[in-house]
């Protein structure tokens, strides 16, 4: 399954750069490891900026629910699809 999501512009480059691998999410779409996920980077008005994260697709590595964290929340770890997984 792939998840279309919003990720705010502050955000957008560390998630491209690699430096944030993890997403803190409500998880109202059923997030499960193996899922991919491709973000559509907003400014603070929640509209679609041009940017290249926009082009790419990660797969969720990991994920975190409980532990602390609110009902329904979750934390996933992402890496950039290589184009063996998932495919």
């Amino acid at each position: 399954m792939t998840h279309h999501i919003k990720l705010n512009h502050n955000y957008a480059d560390a998630v491209l750069s690699g430096q944030k691998n993890f997403e803190v999410r409500y998880n109202d779409r059923g997030y499960q490891r193996g899922d991919k996920v491709q973000f559509t980077v907003v400014d603070d008005c929640k509209i679609k900026m041009t940017h290249p994260l926009n082009e790419k697709i990660y797969i969720i590595t990991y994920l975190v629910h409980g532990y602390g964290l609110e009902k329904d929340w979750c934390v996933f770890g992402i890496k950039p699809l290589s184009g063996n997984e998932g495919e």
